[in-house]
């Protein structure tokens, strides 16, 4: 059942952008948060890709932006060994001043096997030992793990931080279930409104609540192009972005949805189609919507100009 309620009052649902670190340089990622910022959005959260290192740009950020949210969407667990990972992660938290946000995923296999030259068995299993070790380490806490699929031991004591929220990148069963048992909540990509309703919030929810956790949060991101031209949009994401669909887990979640193609989930048309849009991911339970602007530079502007023009008057 639809919680039309949410978006009814408004404002239950934060708002925050979401930043592509591949091909942009860090002045410019730094100048998209501040006008985040200033925009009235809640957070950033940035992509780790074969570019910029998005822990250490988030730490950054937050540092010469106060007052937002910041984190990562997501970092791959394969290729950082949850030791190493706990160190940077605590490490962004002292620099940020304890608002950095942890988002965690697997990656894909062509990534972890073609470019990191990693066995991707079992990633369910991985992700379980990985989560069991890592969330203690970030506590604070001593730890002597022994898994099928990796062992910790060790400890990461970082005065003056609190353990940063971790999320996980959820999309199937399994992983919705480890998110909620282990993890603060999951991260989604093209994933809209009604797959998160059917498929992905009463899952993770459940499983919290058997795990005797809070509520999990649910933080989803979507391409939103505020345009006079949708198809436009839509065609350059097709070109520009279709080859994911390839990967295993998008093409499920593809499947699952009923479309084609990646661009099919990408939200564009005027204000008010992209407000009643927005609007959906309210109803749903989402606890948090990222922004990520697409189209030309003038539909960027317009779209980051109509979200703090929403956010002032009537928040989702």
């Amino acid at each position: 059942m639809k919680r039309k309620v949410r978006f009814m009052l408004g404002g239950d649902m934060r708002v925050g952008i979401y930043l592509n670190t591949l091909g942009t340089d860090l002045d410019t990622l730094l100048s998209r948060l501040r006008a985040a910022t200033e925009a009235g959005l809640t957070s950033a959260f940035l992509t780790q890709l074969m570019s910029l290192d998005a822990i250490t740009v988030a730490a950054l950020g937050a540092r010469e932006v106060p007052g937002i949210e910041v984190g990562t969407a997501v970092v791959p667990t394969y290729s950082r060994h949850p030791l190493a990972l706990a160190v940077q992660a605590m490490t962004a938290q002292a620099i940020s001043g304890n608002r950095f946000t942890l988002g965690v995923g697997t990656s894909h296999r062509q990534i972890i096997e073609g470019s990191y030259g990693l066995s991707f068995d079992r990633p369910a299993r991985h992700t379980r030992e990985y989560l069991s070790a890592l969330v203690p380490l970030l506590r604070g806490e001593a730890v002597e793990y022994r898994g099928e699929t990796l062992s910790v031991s060790g400890q990461v004591e970082v005065p003056g931080t609190t353990p940063p929220p971790v999320l996980l990148s959820a999309l199937g069963p399994v992983m919705l279930r480890i998110a909620g048992e282990l993890a603060d909540g999951t991260v989604t990509t093209w994933t809209g409104a009604a797959a998160i309703a059917r498929h992905i919030e009463p899952r993770i929810t459940e499983a919290a609540r058997a795990a005797g956790r809070p509520a999990p949060r649910i933080v989803a991101s979507a391409l939103v192009a505020v345009t006079d031209d949708p198809q436009r949009v839509r065609d350059q994401v097709a070109e520009q972005l279709g080859f994911a669909a390839g990967f295993a887990s998008y093409r499920y979640l593809l499947e699952l949805q009923g479309l084609s193609g990646l661009h099919e989930t990408v939200i564009a048309g005027d204000e008010s189609t992209v407000d009643k849009e927005i609007g959906r991911f309210a109803e749903v339970g989402v606890t948090d919507f990222l922004v990520s602007p697409a189209g030309d530079e003038a539909d960027q502007a317009r779209t980051l100009a109509f979200v703090r023009d929403r956010l002032a008057t009537a928040p989702w």
